[in-house]
């Protein structure tokens, strides 16, 4: 099953959380590449996992780096992945 992409925006609701948010040397679009569905934005090679069940798994989302103190490796992102048959989960990690 493929998701239409579906950006997500962080929403910062405190001052700790907005402090959190944001690059001072990265440039666009490092930061705001989080979303649902479409096709992973593969920063290294395509790293599609297998579910236990043997099944090659769907990609479901994508987490981007948040800023420079919240920040995964090089500006990496997590992938996230399901198994629409079990409903299992798998994450990989990627930075540059």
């Amino acid at each position: 099953m493929r998701i239409p992409p579906v950006p997500l925006v962080p929403t910062p609701e405190t001052p700790e959380a907005r402090a959190s948010v944001g690059f001072k040397w990265a440039g666009d679009p490092i930061g705001k590449r989080h979303r649902i569905g479409g096709e992973p934005d593969w920063i290294q090679y395509e790293e599609v996992p297998h579910c236990s069940c043997g099944n090659q798994m769907s990609f479901y989302a994508q987490l981007d780096s948040l800023g420079d103190d919240v920040c995964l490796g090089d500006c990496g992102m997590i992938y996230v992945f399901v198994c629409w048959d079990c409903f299992e989960t798998k994450s990989v990690l990627q930075s540059s």
